[in-house]
């Protein structure tokens, strides 16, 4: 019974990762964002990194869920990625 309460649980992180945004861009940032966190983040840092992640999705799933902030998200998120890709580069993340 515990492996299948752990892989119910891995499941529900991954399908939580999975979660859309509904805007391309803000889709495509969280993934490379993810992806580099998982690859070049030092081991001891990703709870951190995976965190903010996980909030940014959800704070962006919200903001496009409402039709007047949904507007300004392409921007948002592009503005976003620009910054972290610079905060990033210094762990070799590229994107």
């Amino acid at each position: 019974m515990p492996g299948i309460t752990g892989l119910a649980m891995l499941a529900g992180v991954t399908s939580a990762h999975a979660q859309s945004t509904g805007i391309a861009v803000c889709d495509e940032f969280l993934t490379k964002y993810d992806s580099c966190v998982a690859s070049k983040v030092p081991a001891e840092q990703r709870a951190t990194y995976k965190s903010q992640i996980d909030q940014m999705r959800k704070t962006w799933i919200d903001l496009s869920k409402n039709p007047s902030t949904k507007a300004t998200m392409e921007s948002t998120c592009k503005q976003t990625m620009d910054t972290t890709k610079a905060s990033l580069t210094a762990l070799g993340c590229t994107f």
